[in-house]
Order: structure tokens, then sequence, then C-alpha cells
């Protein structure tokens, strides 16, 4: 079932240069998300939060 939402002009626009004639815009965004998740997956996993260096742990674990 397709839905219907609002876009402004220019946002319509860009969206489009993200795609091909071919592609209708529920390909282009879901092309979109895809990257997105991508993205999200990938900062998650090069995340330095939460982490030591190796001199680091190698100091902690020399210490114990």
């Amino acid at each position: 079932m397709a839905t219907t939402i609002q876009l402004k002009e220019e946002t319509k626009r860009l969206i489009s240069t993200f795609g091909t004639k071919e592609d209708t815009y529920d390909d282009i965004l879901n092309k979109m998300y895809n990257l997105a998740v991508k993205e999200q997956l990938r900062e998650f996993l090069m995340s330095s939060e939460g982490t030591v260096s190796l001199e680091e742990a190698r100091k902690i674990i020399n210490s114990k």
C-alpha cells in the first residue's frame, strides 16, 4: 500500500539526484536508508568509545 509524504520541491529535487531515470522515489529512499544503516554500523564498529590502547591494556595486565 502506497502512502503520500509532503516534501518541499527542493528536497524532492535533491532526493532525485541520488537515482536514475528508472528509479522511483521509493527505490531511491530505500537505497539511502540501506547506506545510512551501513554507515551507522561502520561508526559503531569503528568507535573508540570505551576502549583502551594496546599499550594501556598491557600496563593494566602487568600491574595485576
